[in-house]
């Protein structure tokens, strides 16, 4: 049986859209052509109110691909003297003095703060820093639970060490391992012995001699801190560093 013309002109129809293929349905897209009528753009293939900052106006910016007002500022140097950055907008520091400064982060470059001012370093300020100074060159080094391996901030602690102690000449140093009470005693004992042979390769690796460094594990039996729980014991992860 042979198809009437109707029939015929449909299954043509059918195929040659199939074929062409059909636009996405908004807001999915392909070209920017077919978000153009909702004033939008195509990113990723779903139109969205822009890509970039050129498809915003005057004093706009693209922010997760939406055109919002352009900040006044994204951090505190580019606020004025006595200001800061607060939710984009540089606002007065209030109460703050110049000079002023709670910790060294609210000074300048080559500044330290000291008794709640900003003072220039002098030199080998981090060398002298005594090691009850969280930032100290000679603060124990901290692990994670069950690890030795050394963290990143751990890491650049101890290239500072490493430079305080081949500008010293004749400094020499006992790495003492330490862990927290879980665990049995002679798994701490290694776990202790790991960690301070892992911070006295990463010295020598930084051009420490290996004559100017020795390493003790106590186990779990020196504790920082007192009690159970994780403050205790994150306080008890850790290789103190003494000169000898």
């Amino acid at each position: 049986m042979i198809p009437s013309l109707p029939t015929r002109v449909m299954v043509c129809a059918v195929l040659t859209a199939a074929l062409m293929g059909c636009p996405p349905t908004y807001p999915k897209c392909e070209t920017d052509e077919q978000c153009k009528e909702h004033g939008e753009v195509c990113v990723q293939g779903e139109c969205k109110e822009c890509a970039t900052d050129t498809h915003c106006k005057a004093g706009f910016v693209c922010d997760a691909n939406k055109c919002v007002p352009k900040p006044e500022c994204k951090d505190d140097g580019q606020c004025g003297a006595n200001k800061k950055c607060h939710s984009g907008k540089c606002v007065e520091a209030a109460g703050k003095e110049p000079g002023t400064c709670k910790d060294v982060s609210e000074c300048g470059s080559g500044e330290d703060c000291k008794g709640g001012k900003c003072v220039p370093k002098g030199p080998g300020a981090a060398c002298s820093a005594p090691p009850t100074e969280p930032t100290s060159p000679w603060a124990p080094v901290r692990f994670d639970f069950n690890e030795h391996k050394l963290s990143a901030p751990a890491q650049q602690t101890l290239a500072t060490l490493a430079d305080c102690i081949k500008a010293a000449p004749n400094t020499k140093i006992v790495l003492e391992g330490h862990a927290d009470e879980r665990g049995t005693e002679e798994f701490n004992l290694q776990l202790s012995n790991r960690r301070a042979a892992s911070v006295k390769r990463y010295l020598m690796d930084l051009g420490v001699k290996d004559s100017d460094i020795e390493t003790v594990g106590y186990g779990e039996n020196k504790p920082a801190t007192s009690g159970s729980g994780e403050d205790a014991w994150a306080a008890n992860r850790r290789v103190e560093i003494r000169k000898r």
